[in-house]
């Protein structure tokens, strides 16, 4: 494929993820920080942000499996989550997140994991959407391109 049509594809798929409300503004300025000097820095924020989610969704799943659930401890771990998903702009997993806190708050075990669960999916379908786009994106790199804005 050449580089125009990977370019447009870039584009095109980058934009279906804000439509989608995958993204949103702070994603964008998250790319607005990289530069020629630093030109991994979304994928290295992003991988930051997988890896401690991972860690974070663990770390729930082992707090609501307990038979006395600490829901301060719980809602701690999914105030953590909730501000790394904003911070690199992952709008459904923030969303997921400000609805899991209320459960938390209601110390409701039924509603947590029911949360839980969703936000476990929405993390990774954008985990799955934003390797699609670095792919995208390294395509176009060593095919000779630059990556469009």
């Amino acid at each position: 494929m050449d580089v125009v049509k990977l370019q447009k594809q870039l584009v095109d798929y980058r934009a279906s993820l804000y439509h989608e409300a995958f993204l949103d503004e702070q994603f964008t300025q998250l790319q607005e920080l990289q530069d020629e000097n630093n030109p991994d820095f979304v994928v290295e924020v992003v991988s930051l942000f997988f890896e401690d989610s991972e860690r974070l969704l663990n770390e729930l799943a082992k707090a609501l499996e307990q038979q006395s659930i600490d829901f301060k401890r719980v809602d701690a771990h999914v105030h953590q989550l909730k501000g790394s998903s904003s911070s690199i702009g992952a709008q459904r997993v923030q969303k997921v997140c400000i609805t899991f806190r209320n459960y938390c708050e209601e110390q409701n075990v039924e509603g947590c994991l029911k949360c839980l669960q969703q936000v476990k999916h929405e993390y990774s379908l954008v985990k799955t959407k934003l390797e699609t786009m670095f792919k995208l994106q390294q395509q176009i790199l060593a095919a000779g391109g630059s990556i469009p804005m």
